[in-house]
């Protein structure tokens, strides 16, 4: 499922991102005066939907995954599940390789849901214990909240407590993390102490102005926007997309149709030119990340390439190297 975010930024932010930046040079220093340091191993967090290859995927690079979804009801049940062999098979597989997999639960469409139940604190537990056992069931590390999105005010204050309920209902060390819009500056339905109750935040900065959805600069803003409210580097994980705008159609499916995809942003396919995120930028969003976060996310795997033209081997490198 393809998610949507708000692209509207502030007129300061963006001047801020723009000072002393280039087109082709990455920005060599932080937002903030103080140096940033990391306190936690650099996160590596994939989305997986039922249409991926297992198979294809590389989970020796990955050190995270949100399995998606589990799409609530507004009673505080759960509609059911439709993929469990795929997700034991996804679960069997990340724990050979040390990965941590979470159930993403929501996603685009169920903000009614969402509203209604984290109004009701009997519901909102219910929900709580129905992802706890859940989360059993599959031998999960965790929870994503994917409620797209909160609003300023009483919603905002209901997300915060759907987030303790999920803390509270699951073991001790269980994660509880987030998807959340771009830019803070925009979600402030996302209250700083909110971020506090959770183990990081999924920057989804993709599904921008047609012409452009996720590029550069708009991964700039995103970092700073949240590094602006305080919150700590090790908590945004920067979102890359493996699709394209206008249509959603998958890198994997623009690189067959054309090799030049590999080389730029931007291509005709079907007639009409498609905007996403080549190599050269996944790198260079990779080394943003790199620099400024504590990680980077990526909807979805199953839209990668194969074999050495793929986006999460690039990632892979890029994290890797010295």
């Amino acid at each position: 499922m393809v998610r949507f975010v708000r692209a509207t930024w502030s007129a300061v932010g963006l001047a801020l991102v723009l000072i002393g930046c280039s087109a082709s040079v990455v920005p060599t220093a932080s937002p903030s005066p103080t140096p940033i340091a990391r306190t936690q191993p650099f996160k590596v967090v994939g989305y997986v939907t039922p249409a991926a290859n297992i198979d294809a995927i590389d989970f020796s690079i990955l050190t995270h995954i949100n399995y998606s979804f589990l799409i609530p009801r507004a009673n505080g049940t759960t509609r059911p599940f439709g993929a469990p062999n795929h997700l034991r098979n996804v679960v069997a597989q990340a724990k050979k390789h040390d990965v941590k997999v979470l159930i993403a639960v929501g996603g685009w469409g169920w903000d009614k849901e969402f509203e209604t139940l984290a109004a009701d604190p009997a519901i909102r537990a219910k929900l709580a214990k129905r992802v706890a056992d859940f989360c059993a069931t599959y031998q999960l590390d965790g929870v994503d909240i994917d409620w797209e999105y909160p609003n300023a005010g009483a919603s905002a204050e209901r997300f915060a407590a759907l987030a303790m309920d999920f803390r509270s209902a699951l073991p001790a060390g269980a994660l509880v993390t987030a998807a959340v819009l771009a830019d803070a500056t925009d979600a402030d339905g996302i209250s700083t102490d909110a971020v506090g109750l959770l183990d990081f935040i999924n920057l989804m900065a993709y599904d921008g102005p047609r012409t452009d959805h996720s590029s550069f600069a708009m991964a700039e803003r995103s970092i700073t926007s949240w590094l602006a409210r305080g919150i700590h580097p090790d908590k945004l994980v920067l979102g890359v997309p493996f699709y394209a705008r206008p249509g959603g159609a998958t890198y994997r499916t623009l690189l067959a149709s054309d090799p030049a995809t590999a080389s730029g942003d931007r291509i005709l396919f079907k007639g009409f030119e498609q905007n996403y995120n080549g190599p050269a930028t996944i790198r260079r969003k990779t080394e943003l990340a790199l620099q400024l976060a504590g990680g980077i996310m990526i909807w979805e795997l199953s839209q990668d390439a194969r074999g050495s033209d793929s986006l999460l081997r690039l990632i892979g490198e890029t994290v890797a190297a010295p």
